[in-house]
């Protein structure tokens, strides 16, 4: 495909599952038999569009790469210009693939998990939707049409995530992440003013180009602004709490939140503002920061959880600290972020998939207590949920080897005091990465089944082909994504020309960091082995347990924080505006009324209709002005 005719079709990437999503909304209920399949099949169309721009892409020289468009004049608003216009480049070309492959994907094994869903339909139209406002998201030459996007994406997410509205906890964690993104947004609405009031436009080419220009102080707040959005949306420390709650949602609406769209959008935005960011050190420590305590948080909660979906989902809100950390790193690490980012992409779609796929045969259960033994009778699911668990802890071939320890390479590279701290950090993780997705593995696929013991025995069975295939060639991905991305610098060179060159310090040898790095990993293994496959397995959570487990049970408490330090004071303070606005503002207005009220009705009784009271009250009126003249004369 030309430059040209890559221009002038970039529209189609976002517009076709666009047009899924309209159709299928304002078609209704005539469109039930069959918008399964169209959802499915634009969602195809957008990624063979991709595929065809990637080839044309490649063929062309470093330096014609990347294309732009201008759809059309967005606001013309006195000094503020901002056109809607898409640009293709490198780093967006790896969200445009990972979007669209791996949505489609999940499109088609949803085709077989929502076959008695009624309202399958609407389902689809809100995945179509979800690919569409992540496309615009990365597609977008300027932060005001990145800014639609990700409101395009947060609205989405509550829509999939409260699909099942009947069931008061899916509500409730829709509107939960809905509230909790909404505090991130703020961040970027924020970001977007100083933009305005720096450069006078939000453009890339324009606020890239005058960062070198500007204050470290506004760049510095500008960067935190970034980097309170992008908390919200990857669901990193302190606007973590959402994440868990939103599995309330079907199971590939799991797989496409935390593997192609929503939580990677805040890594884009942080990698995509790397400018920034070199050029305010307090703010790129602040993402350092964020993503070295969150990698481990969700590491520590992911121990303690027995729901499958949680249990992942934890393990989401780690890895995803990890690419935060990386792109915290600067041009030592943006494109480790986004290589771990697209072997996630797989491995943690595969898992989700699996966790589907087991529950589609147990019918619905999630507690990994209740499973047991389902490698015998469900070895498709086994098999790919096993790649992906390899995958996960870094074992090599397996593609997180590639891209996590990179990571953890170069944050022992930052040197000192900071590179042993982060780079640490990084390394316990991975240890406990390992321990939990062992738990996992071995409560759900090995020892003796324990489904038998439940009030409702279910028959577990292998999915069906529609779903497996899915995960099958995602599988494959997990293993082979790792080693095309990280042999030879592949991505770090096809990403250069977006986040810069940059050879990362080695403190040690690599060989000698992967050894312990593997053994780190092989400990987390061997003392999950220990606690749960050579002891029996209790199907109900013992209670006699360590602080630190009841901890992680209720994630570290994070809700509870969230209540204590933000929501009861906004409470109060709200109260207080209330009383104010109740006893101060309305307690004026209202008064004044009531006090020309009561004046009205006492003057009114002057008004009686009597001409005897009409001529007393004039003769009274002239004897007073008759007695003031005569004092004043006097006087």
């Amino acid at each position: 495909m030309t430059t040209a005719q890559t221009e002038s079709l970039l529209w189609l990437l976002p517009g076709l599952p666009l047009l899924g999503s309209v159709v299928l909304l304002l078609g209704g209920r005539r469109t039930d038999r069959w918008g399964h399949l169209l959802g499915t099949a634009l969602a195809l169309a957008s990624f063979a569009v991709g595929a065809a721009m990637f080839a044309g892409m490649v063929s062309r020289d470093t330096d014609e790469r990347a294309v732009s468009d201008t759809l059309f004049t967005w606001v013309p608003v006195g000094e503020l210009h901002v056109d809607f216009g898409f640009q293709l480049d490198q780093l967006s070309m790896c969200f445009v693939l990972l979007i669209t492959g791996v949505g489609s994907l999940i499109h088609i094994y949803s085709i077989g998990y929502m076959a008695a869903d009624p309202d399958r339909r609407r389902f689809f139209a809100y995945l179509n939707l979800f690919l569409a406002a992540m496309l615009i998201l990365v597609l977008a030459n300027n932060y005001l049409g990145l800014y639609l996007g990700w409101e395009g994406v947060g609205l989405a997410s509550y829509l999939l995530i409260g699909f099942w509205q009947h069931k008061p906890s899916a509500a409730t964690a829709a509107k939960k992440a809905f509230v909790v993104n909404r505090v991130g947004d703020i961040g970027l609405a924020i970001a977007l003013m100083i933009m305005f009031a720096t450069f006078g436009q939000v453009s890339f080419t324009a606020v890239f180009g005058g960062a070198g220009q500007a204050s470290e102080a506004t760049l510095t707040a500008l960067g935190f602004m970034l980097l309170l959005a992008a908390c919200g949306k990857s669901a990193q420390v302190p606007l973590q709490s959402w994440l868990g709650d939103a599995m309330e949602g079907p199971t590939p609406v799991s797989a496409l939140i935390h593997a192609a769209t929503m939580v990677t959008a805040g890594v884009y935005l942080i990698v995509r503002s790397g400018p920034i960011f070199d050029l305010a050190p307090n703010a790129q420590i602040g993402v350092v920061v964020v993503g070295a305590v969150t990698l481990l948080f969700g590491a520590i909660v992911g121990c303690a959880k027995d729901d499958i979906k949680k249990a992942l989902a934890a393990s989401t809100m780690s890895q995803i600290g990890y690419m935060v950390l990386a792109a915290g790193l600067g041009p030592a690490g943006y494109a480790f972020a986004i290589m771990h980012l697209l072997t996630h992409g797989f491995f943690k779609a595969g898992l989700f998939l699996g966790a589907g796929s087991v529950m589609h045969g147990m019918n619905d259960e999630t507690d990994m207590r209740r499973f047991g033994g389902l490698r015998t009778v469900m070895p498709i699911t086994f098999a790919t949920f096993g790649v992906g668990y390899l995958a996960i802890i870094g074992v090599p071939p397996f593609a997180g080897f590639y891209s996590k320890d990179p990571i953890i390479e170069a944050a022992f590279g930052e040197g000192g005091a900071k590179g042993l701290l982060l780079g640490g950090a990084a390394l316990l993780g991975a240890g406990i990465t390992a321990f939990y997705m062992t738990r996992v593995m071995i409560l759900t696929f090995f020892g003796e089944s324990r489904w038998h013991d439940g009030p409702d025995r279910p028959h577990p069975h292998e999915s069906p082909g529609v779903m497996t295939w899915p995960m099958i060639l995602i599988a494959v991905g997990s293993v082979v994504s790792g080693a095309l991305l990280a042999v030879g610098g592949t991505l770090q060179d096809w990403l250069a020309p977006v986040v810069g060159e940059h050879e990362a310090a080695h403190t040690v040898p690599a060989w000698a960091m992967t050894l312990i790095i593997l053994a780190v990993v092989a400990v987390g293994v061997a003392i999950a082995w220990r606690q749960y496959a050579a002891r029996p397995v209790a199907v109900v959570a013992p209670d006699d347990v360590s602080a630190l487990t009841v901890a992680a049970r209720r994630d570290l408490y994070g809700d509870a924080f969230n209540e204590r330090v933000l929501m009861r004071p906004g409470q109060r303070v709200t109260a207080g505006l209330v009383a104010v606005e109740n006893d101060g503002v309305d307690g004026i207005t209202t008064g004044v009324g009531d006090l020309v009220t009561a004046s009205s009705s006492r003057i009114r009784r002057w008004q009686n209709g009597q001409v005897r009271s009409y001529a007393l009250s004039m003769f009274a009126g002239a004897a007073l002005v008759t007695g003031l003249v005569m004092v004043v004369n006097l006087l």
